[in-house]
């Protein structure tokens, strides 16, 4: 089949089982700029806003300007540019997928080099949500106290040149001090990051910088600005180049990135947004008065078994997450981890029966058709998904047996050399330390439990220490899958 290029022009040449959008593109206007334009962006809140203008016209008013933060983020903007900003959304179960066009993006702009015209792109007044999904990293906290952390690099810099911000704090920082001295409104500051209270995180963060900067400004900040917590989730892996090119040969889509996903997907917001915001739920979004629940379910559920999993799963070779929860060992590894340690540190969740959401979490982590890597989650999880549930275990008086093995993949992983003695790409913004300590503690994880800025007092609690250094000293001793078994005999799952 000849592929044919992505474009507005070429919309029309599109037929079924492709779904190119009901509505006009070209007729979309921004009212939402969204800060690290990805592809977990892409295949979730993109997807609604796309999804809610097929359905009502006067959601074409909320059109997304989606900004690449990071230097290499230009080959984004490069891709999507010239097709009109229109994407491929694939959405993918164990059976069957659906190929979707999006429409719901206005424009795109790359900030990676200079923020400047993203600045002017949120002084615009009809814009009146600014969105970000920039990975815990991006907040530049303190990870032990989870509060902005002044010394960071690109908050030195910002503070140093505060009217040309790098990081998404600053950027969002300047821009709400150029709404004040213009006597604009203020703009909704939406989260969509997987961090537990994530509004509260950033509210956090920004008002911290502003009150480095003036304290007036963040006065004006904490009077009229408003920060909702949200939870998201949708499992969105890297494009694969033979995605890209089963795309042409299968549909005729000519498309620079497309974006793969699964068929499930959940957000849930607190419905704080006075400036008025898109009926998201007419697609399924939820609003609630407090999202901490069902923000807490997730990360311990979802994202503590996703790293557990991805990091002794890397250990032993695997590629994909999928191909990982294939072995018995780890699917079974996964279900007690839930049942017994992270699921009982959760409260009551509305309209959520927590037991079918773990089956679900199963078979989701198991769909072949979602090419999830263990590389990608690593990277993208952050720590704290797993010394939270280790904490609230420890303060119920509950057995962390389960997480200290979790958490010993995780310290061998960051040695930087899987069992095969092949090289790990291990990025975090302590990967340095965390190789050093790892070097020099071995199968003794004392050195990086000292690191007090992710671990605090865990690092002196007996109760973990003790777990944790017998799974650490089998990983190092007997290999993972061995391990997995002797674990498995031991705590029996």
């Amino acid at each position: 089949m000849a592929a044919i290029e992505l474009n507005r022009a070429n919309l029309s040449r599109f037929g079924p089982p492709v779904r190119p959008p009901s509505y006009d593109p070209a007729a979309v206007t921004p009212g939402i700029v969204h800060l690290g334009l990805g592809n977990f962006h892409r295949a979730h809140m993109a997807r609604y806003t796309h999804a809610l203008m097929e359905r009502d016209p006067a959601a074409l008013g909320w059109g997304i300007i989606g900004a690449g933060l990071m230097p290499g983020d230009r080959r984004m903007h490069e891709s999507l540019a010239p097709q009109d900003c229109l994407y491929t959304l694939v959405e993918r179960s164990g059976t069957e997928e659906t190929v979707s066009i999006i429409g719901s993006l206005a424009r795109v702009v790359f900030a990676g080099e200079s923020s400047a015209a993203l600045l002017q792109a949120i002084d615009d007044p009809a814009i009146r949500i600014v969105s970000l999904t920039v990975t815990e990293n991006g907040y530049c906290l303190n990870p032990a106290i989870r509060r902005l952390d002044p010394e960071h690099p690109l908050i030195r810099q910002d503070l140093a040149s505060p009217g040309e911000p790098r990081s998404a704090i600053g950027i969002i920082v300047e821009a709400y001090r150029r709404r004040m001295e213009a006597g604009a409104a203020p703009f909704r500051a939406l989260t969509c990051d997987n961090i537990q209270h994530n509004g509260n995180v950033l509210r956090g963060a920004v008002l911290a910088l502003a009150g480095l900067r003036d304290p007036a400004l963040a006065g004006w900040i904490e009077q009229h600005a408003a920060f909702p917590n949200t939870m998201v989730d949708r499992i969105t892996p890297v494009t694969a180049a033979e995605d890209v090119e089963a795309l042409q040969q299968r549909y005729g889509i000519l498309d620079r990135w497309p974006v793969f996903c699964e068929t499930f997907t959940q957000w849930v917001i607190e419905d704080r947004f006075v400036a008025g915001r898109p009926a998201w739920e007419l697609d399924g979004a939820q609003f609630v008065p407090d999202v901490a629940p069902y923000e807490m379910m997730k990360l311990r559920l979802l994202n503590g078994s996703h790293l557990a999993v991805a990091a002794l799963g890397r250990l032993v070779g695997y590629t994909y997450i999928h191909e990982t929860m294939a072995d018995p060992l780890f699917r079974r590894y996964m279900a007690a981890l839930m049942v017994r340690e992270t699921a009982p540190t959760l409260p009551p969740v509305p309209g959520i029966d927590l037991a079918d959401y773990q089956r679900t979490l199963i078979a989701r982590f198991a769909n072949p058709a979602i090419k999830d890597t263990v590389e990608r989650v690593n990277t993208d999880a952050p720590l704290n998904v797993l010394v939270d549930p280790i904490s609230a275990r420890l303060q119920m008086g509950g057995s962390v047996d389960l997480l200290a093995l979790a958490l010993a993949g995780w310290m061998r992983r960051v040695r930087g050399v899987d069992e095969q003695g092949k090289p790990i790409d291990v990025r975090h913004p302590l990967a340095g330390l965390l190789r050093e300590k790892a070097e020099e503690g071995g199968p003794d994880p004392a050195p990086l439990l000292s690191i007090t800025q992710l671990f605090g007092a865990l690092g002196s609690d007996a109760r973990l220490v003790g777990p944790l250094s017998k799974w650490l000293a089998a990983l190092y001793g007997a290999g993972t899958h061995a391990t997995m078994r002797r674990a498995s005999e031991e705590i029996g799952f």
